[in-house]
């Protein structure tokens, strides 16, 4: 006992205890993720933290050229190394030579006669030791006859066929309304987005192990295991049941996690040594071989009316599909879809395109397509307020969407669609102050402390986004996700297929149970394809159809739980409620706990959520395509030191349309993760491919933003209108900020400079006023 205990005691008094804080349960409490302190003391574990016995270490010989021709190749060094005990190449694919993501499958597990992309799997060495491995794919002989590289998507029209089935990925021509129709203003622009990386925080990694049966289990960091699961047993020639895949720790992913590449050599390796094989890849071999960004190349003309309303708009839009088809078709389609923004725009002619070049390839990445038409659509709107003299916020208010209004495809908005709401909101917000000419504020200049800039060189930009996307699959994908529910002596289980990719789902299913069921405590099973499949991570897919599978499961149990205690009063299980730990009827009769009525049972319900059927773009780019959409309006603020061209965003304020709260902190969070990389986007990162080769695969050479170059990001109005038919009415928060924050953060430099930034990420040259 402490002295000061002891002489209140003494005294006659005693200390009370702080009251400890209520812990967060259910909906819209802002639940911690439960791997939170596992993730931060460093314990989670990851794919590379992974071991078994009898471990054998992987390497993959990829290709140094873009284009090449492959004469011949040699393994007889690397397999007569000692500690070598397997390479394989082309000729070891038992199965189905060619796999991918999206809805084909036209990239093969190694590369045979042709080289398409820098970096592209040659062969596969495993070995007892990482350096051996290595040493051993680097023995491997290619002799090349090196082709010119077809790195400029419009020369792809052009060129010779670079694959079997050609270089044209995709067309779609979108007609919507009079092609006649001209508006008293006019307004062109050439745009051009670069190739940004995913940069996931962890490079991928992955563990194979032979099965009794002949199979193999991968644990991989997969964020569509299922998906992975059947390529990876069509190549090996195996039914899908002999192939498992179990999810290890996803190290973060704002795209497609693995790289299919790096995934299939690993299992048959070890189907060929019959021992276990772990590959880590390097950064740069991360780098190498999984999807980027689009780039893409966007023509633009606006007809407005003298009011500032758009009467039409024309289009061309490119998308650089890189070597292989990946999911650009589906990148396409959002692009042309949103290629006029969230507005209302009577006549509309796109026509746009995805196109095979050497160039590394392309694929999911968060916002695909969406982001791109923004950058620059918004630009057209700052352009066509500018020609009439009105201000950039009240041109966008004079013709944003709303519920009910059509989209060029022809589909009614009948989500809710508050753009009018969520631009007024930004617009409104107190701008932030201007920084002092003093000494000790250097650091709020552009190019931060002792930076180049002069104060006198610094203007302030105020600029406009507004980004809309889609939620789910799209034209016709049949989204289903399945789960199971359980509870025994008190305790809930779910099982779905789900994979946590930091989106949060894992901490969404424990407050659904929560608040279904009124247990406390909650577990998410790990994720494995012996379960029903849930579909991959991507575009709120596992907020709303794992999600709805979790909660019907839930209510299912919820009726298993009640219903003896409702036929012994004789009333029905929807005059019984269930809060805070109690089940109580309608007229107080009934008053029990959760915990005494479980007590001894094991109760558990399966379940699907399928959303509503959607269908694909017809020939003339009309159709319901899309399940639901969302939307988010971003007001920039950025100093530009119009002499050295470096920019900083002061400051950025955000409205979005959320649906409903689910988990204030985690929503918070991933909206500001979104913005912060759209401020790189915007500003800093461009993977550069100079003929085809990725030049500084690392992250000194890729220029992420960090803490430091985050601004105040300033979340100024959700708005909270449910999607009726949303499970909780809640919508996808992660991408919109994404879409919307590059476009505002040019459309502020054109503000601040008077240039027309026409390029993502924004270069130094073009924000230099010149003549000042």
């Amino acid at each position: 006992m402490s002295n000061d205990a002891a002489t209140a005691e003494a005294e006659g008094t005693t200390e009370t205890a702080p009251a400890l804080e209520p812990i967060p349960h259910g909906i819209g409490a802002s639940l911690p993720p439960a791997d939170a302190r596992a993730k931060t003391e460093g314990t989670f574990p990851y794919a590379a933290d992974l071991w078994a016995e009898g471990l054998l270490w992987a390497a993959v010989l990829r290709s140094p050229h873009a284009h090449a021709r492959i004469v011949s190749i040699d393994t007889t060094h690397a397999r007569e190394m000692p500690g070598v005990r397997a390479v394989v190449t082309h000729e070891d694919v038992p199965g189905a030579p060619l796999h991918g993501r999206g809805s084909r499958a036209d990239r093969p597990v190694f590369a045979s006669e042709v080289v398409r992309h820098h970096g592209e799997p040659i062969a596969a060495v495993a070995a007892d030791h990482p350096d051996t491995a290595r040493m051993a794919a680097a023995a491997v002989i290619v002799e090349y006859e090196v082709l010119d590289p077809v790195t400029d998507p419009e020369q792809a029209f052009e060129a010779e066929p670079l694959h079997p089935d050609g270089n044209l990925i995709r067309h779609i021509p979108l007609r919507h309304g009079d092609p006649e129709a001209a508006g008293e203003v006019v307004v062109e622009g050439l745009y051009r987005i670069g190739r940004q990386d995913p940069a996931p925080i962890g490079a991928e990694a992955g563990l194979a192990v032979p099965r009794p049966d002949g199979g193999v289990e991968l644990y991989l960091a997969s964020t569509d295991p299922h998906g992975d699961r059947d390529a990876a047993a069509a190549c090996y020639g195996l039914p899908p049941e002999q192939v498992k895949i179990v999810v290890t720790g996803v190290p973060g992913a704002t795209a497609d996690r693995e790289d299919q590449g790096f995934q299939l050599p690993l299992g048959l390796l070890a189907l060929k040594t019959g021992c276990p094989v772990k590959l880590t890849a390097t950064r740069e071999e991360s780098f190498l071989g999984h999807v980027h960004r689009h780039p893409t190349l966007l023509r633009y003309r606006h007809h407005a009316d003298a009011e500032g309303r758009v009467v039409k708009v024309e289009a061309q839009i490119l998308l650089d599909a890189g070597a292989y088809a990946d999911t650009s078709s589906d990148a396409l389609a959002a692009a042309v879809a949103f290629a006029c923004g969230p507005y209302v725009v009577p006549n509309a002619f796109i026509e746009g395109w995805a196109v095979r070049t050497n160039n590394p390839p392309s694929g999911h990445v968060r916002g695909e397509g969406a982001m791109q038409v923004c950058a620059a659509y918004e630009a057209q709107m700052d352009k066509v307020a500018k020609k009439l003299g009105l201000d950039p916020a009240e041109v966008r208010l004079r013709n944003v969407l709303a519920t009910g209004d059509v989209l060029p495809t022809g589909q009614t908005v009948t989500c809710p669609a508050p753009v009018a709401e969520l631009l007024q909101a930004v617009r409104d917000f107190p701008l932030p102050a201007l920084p002092k000419d003093t000494p000790e504020d250097e650091w709020l200049l552009p190019g931060g402390p002792e930076g180049a800039g002069e104060p006198g060189a610094v203007r302030r930009g105020v600029g406009y986004g507004i980004g809309m996307v889609h939620m789910l699959g799209a034209e016709g994908a049949d989204e289903v996700s399945t789960a199971t529910v359980k509870v025994q002596d008190g305790v809930a289980t779910v099982l779905c297929a789900a994979v946590e990719t930091g989106q949060g789902f894992t901490t969404l299913a424990r407050q659904i149970v929560q608040e279904t069921l009124g247990v406390d405590e909650v577990h998410v099973a790990p994720v494995d394809t012996d379960q029903p499949p849930a579909g991959a991570g991507c575009r709120g897919r596992h907020t709303w159809v794992s999600g709805g599978a979790v909660e019907r499961a839930a209510k299912m149990v919820r009726t298993q739980l009640l219903q003896p205690l409702a036929h012994q009063f004789g009333m029905s299980t929807e005059l019984l409620q269930i809060a805070d730990g109690k089940i109580t009827s309608y007229d107080g009769v009934l008053s029990t706990t959760v915990a005494e009525t479980l007590e001894g049972k094991e109760l558990w319900a399966t379940a699907q959520c399928r959303p509503h059927p959607t269908e694909p773009l017809d020939e003339t780019g009309q159709g319901d395509a899309f399940v639901g959409m969302a939307f988010c309006a971003i007001r920039a603020v950025v100093d530009v030191d119009i002499e050295i061209g470096s920019v900083r965003v002061v400051e950025l304020a955000v409205a979005q349309d959320v649906g409903r709260v689910l988990n204030p902190a985690q929503l918070t969070a991933r909206i500001e993760a979104g913005v912060t990389q759209g401020v790189g986007i915007a500003l800093t990162e461009n993977l550069r491919t100079p003929r085809g080769l990725i030049r500084h695969p690392d992250l000194t050479g890729y220029a992420l933003p960090t803490a430091l170059d985050t601004p105040d990001i300033r979340i100024v109005k959700l708005v909270e209108e449910r999607d009726v038919v949303a499970p909780f009415g809640a919508k996808a928060v992660s991408a919109v900020p994404v879409v919307a924050s590059p476009a505002a953060v040019a459309s502020a430099v054109r503000a601040a400079t008077g240039r027309p930034v026409n390029r993502l990420p924004i270069r130094p040259q073009a924000a230099v006023v010149t003549g000042n």
